[in-house]
Order: structure tokens, then sequence, then C-alpha cells
């Protein structure tokens, strides 16, 4: 049963206003259940961090689709909140590594859990796992897209 509220939001709606709304009410959830973090988006950095570790400002920068400036912005923001910690790398030391801190990964799998339990209230099943590569898929290509341009 529909409520009369979303009437205007129809088929004609662009799939990529879909998937933000998803996304933002996704967040809006998760904020509920970590109102005393107040993390917003920002997980999203710590979350990719912890899943491609030794990662560099530019990867989170390509990944998400933000400014190297506002990108490093932020990740100041979450070291400073003791999430993550940038080294300098090695190889070359005008850059820098990024790795979860044990704050950081404690994190993860709890909101990871809360997620999870979002995913089954909105109806996503692990029979959806097609519909999700092909998002992946999308998404990829989409970033190829700019690259090439």
């Amino acid at each position: 049963m529909e409520d009369e509220s979303y009437q205007a939001l129809n088929d004609n709606t662009p799939f990529v206003a879909w998937i933000h709304n998803i996304s933002l009410n996704q967040q809006k959830y998760m904020k509920s259940k970590f109102n005393e973090l107040d993390l917003g988006h920002d997980v999203r950095y710590i979350m990719f961090i912890y899943d491609n570790p030794n990662c560099s400002q530019e990867d989170v920068a390509n990944m998400f689709c933000q400014s190297k400036g506002n990108i490093a912005k932020t990740l100041r923001k979450l070291e400073e909140q003791g999430f993550i910690q940038r080294e300098v790398n090695p190889e070359n030391r005008r850059k820098y590594m990024l790795n979860t801190t044990e704050k950081g990964r404690n994190l993860v799998p709890e909101y990871r859990r809360i997620s999870k339990d979002w995913e089954m209230e909105v109806g996503i099943t692990e029979d959806d796992i097609e519909v999700k590569r092909r998002i992946i898929e999308i998404a990829k290509r989409g970033m190829n897209l700019i690259e090439d341009n």
C-alpha cells in the first residue's frame, strides 16, 4: 500500500534519484542508531578505508567523486576524532596511506550489523546479489566515463 505523500514519485522519476533516496534514507536510519557519533555520510569513508588498507586520499576522492580538498578536510576531522590515521607513504613521501585505528575498526562490525538490519527492514535479501553486482558495475562504468573525459 502506497502512502499518498509519495504519489509524485513514479516510474518517470530518474533512476539515479531512487539510488540517492535509498542512500539518504539508509543514512538517516544509521544516524538514528548511532546518534551519539553523528558521523552522517562520513562513516562511508571509514568503511572504505577499513576495506582498503593503505589506500590514499586520492583513492577516497575517486571512489566518492569528491574534491581532494574536501576529502582532505573530512579525513583530517576523522583523524582528530580517532577513527583513522594517516601515515606518509614511504614509496612516495608526498602521499599518505590511510588506515583505520582501533576505534575505527571497532565501529565497522557494529555499523555493518545495523546496516544489515536496515537491509532486511527494507526488503533487501541475499536473492538481490545480482542487483547489487549490476549496480556496482554501473557505478564503475560511471567512474570510467568521468576518467575518460
